[in-house]
């Protein structure tokens, strides 16, 4: 057989609109009979700055159209309306540039392609976290990053650094980058599953893509951008794949495969994906027909004893913008300034929600959510405890300890969530819910202990939190993952540290609502909304 060598990731085209943020810090010089490409590093920090400040108030003009698309189909349920017409005003709040689209404003992620005529003279991967840093340090943005000082002691880097960034060598005079602000909620939702030869058919595969779906959950903040990989040379190259794929990078590989082992997406099985994904009935997170707003399907060439697959998504804040050097300047990706325009001018019709007064005794609040069924959309006003990972690890402690649970935990519901910065003059930051599954471990014992009797995150829960409800009386209230922007600006009123506080966005906080809108996903008679799924 002849050599044979291609680009195993054959992008066809790029039909990426750009906007040009400076002609300055780049020059082409003469090396010989080659042109090099010579990048000032001063370059690499303004693109990274620039590039992640729009992904973080901005998205995708394609992806709000797929947003207002699902407004104007018919077979869309109320609930599914009702988080699309919610993320598109988050996102009209959110071009304000004050509150970011998401409150957990991620890990920030780069992949740059370095051609071999550019020359830059420095450590690329330092520049791009200096702009990285400028833009969290300046805006009002989340720092998330927690670094290992021994293997159990961490601490906030307060910085939102190090990030992650990968540079790859290509040929030409070029420079070009995929900036991601990969959110904890959408980074944990990404499988990799070891499979074998026996999925490769028609049957197996969609068996597969059914079950596995499920895993995917709603505390992602759907609708996502769903990918699918089959194959890799590796485990590691398979999710490098999924990742790549749910920000859009590959939408123009070629749609067949060939000898040399190139990358392809399938069509066909992206049609039927899709398909199973609405038929899930999962929907827009509370049930109905947009789980994903579309599917990536993409074949890799695999070792004969391996079959890696591998499932990833970007979410309703879908925080993904290319950019690009050349001898003509230093370009980001233009993404939507306009959102407005995609919002109808009446909302949807819907049901109205039943108001709870959250100024009660415990026991009245719970008094009255029990006379609803779960699917209830609820507008909550009130005084809400908010508390996550650590905060209920510290909570534990005093438990352990034989010491009493804090009067707070029991006297009002708890919120899973940690702020972005608060911009000036306002009373809170992004400030959406978390993912509610990693507190499971915790609602029994506090539960027993009179605590946590009202919860309110995002997303699905085990079956011990459904069974810890029944037990005690307890309630699992879903908010919706994803308008962060529209919760600090609309309906939290005022924020203040009650416990902590050397937490950072992990420390305890007392905050006041005002029609903050929930759903009741899981009741104290033990019925759970997605456990009917």
């Amino acid at each position: 057989m002849d050599f044979i060598y291609q680009d195993p990731y054959p992008i066809l085209k790029d039909d990426t609109q750009y906007k040009k943020i400076s002609s300055e810090y780049v020059k082409v010089e003469k090396l010989g009979d080659r042109e090099i490409l010579t990048i000032d590093p001063k370059g690499l920090e303004l693109l990274s700055e620039v590039a992640m400040n729009d992904v973080s108030f901005m998205l995708r003009t394609k992806h709000l159209k797929s947003l207002a698309n699902i407004l104007d189909d018919p077979e869309a349920t109320d609930n599914d309306r009702f988080v699309a017409y919610n993320l598109l005003q988050n996102a009209s709040v959110a071009i304000e540039g004050e509150l970011p689209s998401c409150q957990d404003t991620g890990t920030a992620i780069v992949m740059a392609k370095k051609g071999e005529n550019v020359y830059t003279g420095a450590d690329d991967a330092e520049w791009l976290s200096r702009g990285i840093f400028n833009t969290y340090e300046k805006k009002n943005l989340r720092y998330s990053q927690i670094v290992p000082i021994s293997m159990f002691e961490e601490k906030n880097s307060g910085s939102n650094l190090p990030a992650q960034i990968d540079i790859y060598a290509k040929k030409g005079s070029s420079y070009e980058f995929l900036f991601l602000a990969k959110g904890g909620g959408s980074a944990n939702k990404t499988f990799l599953y070891q499979k074998t030869k026996s999925l490769l058919n028609e049957k197996g595969m969609e068996e597969f893509v059914r079950e596995k779906i499920k895993d995917l959950g709603t505390s992602a903040c759907p609708p996502y951008h769903l990918a699918l990989v089959i194959g890799g040379t590796s485990a590691e190259a398979n999710l490098a794949t999924v990742k790549k794929a749910s920000a859009g990078y590959f939408d123009n590989l070629p749609t067949s495969g060939n000898m040399a082992g190139q990358a392809f997406r399938d069509l066909e099985w992206e049609k039927r994906v899709q398909e199973i994904c609405q038929e899930s009935a999962i929907g827009a997170q509370f049930g109905g027909k947009y789980f994903t707003h579309d599917v990536r399907v993409i074949r890799l060439p695999r070792h004969a004893a391996s079959c890696p697959v591998g499932l990833g998504v970007s979410c309703s804040a879908d925080r993904n913008i290319k950019g690009k050097i050349t001898k003509e300047g230093i370009f980001v990706e233009q993404l939507e300034t306009n959102p407005g325009q995609f919002l109808p001018e009446v909302a949807p019709h819907l049901a109205p929600a039943v108001e709870i007064d959250l100024n009660r005794p415990m026991a009245e609040v719970l008094a009255e959510l029990t006379k609803y069924p779960i699917k209830t959309r609820l507008k909550l006003s009130g005084t809400v405890i908010v508390a996550r990972d650590i905060a209920h690890a510290k909570i534990k402690e005093l438990l352990d300890a034989g010491k009493p649970m804090p009067d707070y935990f029991k006297n009002h519901p708890v919120y899973y969530a940690g702020p972005a910065k608060t911009p000036d003059g306002m009373p809170s930051g992004s400030f959406g819910p978390t993912t509610a599954g990693r507190m499971d471990p915790y609602v029994n014992e506090f539960q027993a202990a009179g605590g946590s009797m009202i919860m309110l995150a995002k997303g699905n829960r085990s079956q011990q939190v459904t069974d810890a409800c029944a037990e005690h009386g307890g309630f699992y209230l879903g908010s919706i993952g994803g308008p962060a922007a529209i919760l600090a600006k609309d309906n939290i009123l005022k924020v203040e540290v009650v416990d902590f506080e050397e937490l950072g966005m992990e420390a305890v906080r007392k905050i006041t609502v005002k029609d903050f809108p929930a759903f009741i996903i899981t009741d104290d008679k033990g019925n759970d909304f997605f456990a009917n799924l």
